[in-house]
């Protein structure tokens, strides 16, 4: 009986609607380092920590909450909250496919990638979350692409979801895709 009453209490919990934030004030300017002290730059500062090449880098998620994560971020910065849609389609393929090579590395065929919507961002800086996709999440209104470079970039500030099915990707348009992965 415990059971079905935590298992009720978590099925309710993946039914709410995420809390709704708000995206960050994006003040980080690169060429002014005392604007990268803000909480919402330090991905900004990762990057910055980084060598020029490669373009796309990974590394773990520092949120004590998250051990199974990581995050692939580009190295280069765009005024602003940075979005998908800053990039050439070249660069949103080559960050796809690192992110998807790292994903494939520690999930085999059971990742997901994340790509918050402005409102369930906490960083400036761009950054995918890459985990384990959670069992029974599959949405039934998705794209379905071939590789990296059809994954569609979400509009308007919108989020997205990637992970594979039978040798292709599906992308759903989800606003707070993180919460489908394992933390």
């Amino acid at each position: 009986m415990r059971f079905l009453r935590i298992l009720a209490a978590v099925l309710l919990f993946l039914a709410l609607p995420p809390t709704r934030a708000s995206a960050p004030v994006c003040t980080c300017d690169i060429s002014k380092p005392a604007t990268l002290s803000a909480g919402q730059c330090g991905l900004c500062r990762a990057a910055e920590a980084q060598p020029p090449q490669p373009e796309f880098f990974v590394i773990k998620d520092s949120d004590p909450e998250k051990p199974d994560r990581w995050l692939a971020l580009p190295r280069f910065h765009s005024p602003g909250l940075q979005h998908l849609s800053d990039m050439t389609p070249a660069q949103g393929a080559g960050y796809w496919i690192a992110a998807i090579a790292k994903a494939q590395a520690i999930w085999g065929d059971r990742w997901g990638l994340a790509f918050n919507g402005d409102d369930y961002r906490t960083q400036c800086h761009a950054h995918i979350h890459i985990g384990k996709l959670l069992d029974g999440v599959e949405r039934t209104s998705f794209v379905v692409v071939d590789g990296p470079a059809q994954i569609p970039v979400p509009a308007g500030g919108h989020g997205i979801l990637v992970h594979p099915v039978g040798g292709k990707l599906h992308a759903h348009a989800i606003d707070a895709p993180e919460r489908l992965l394992m933390r």
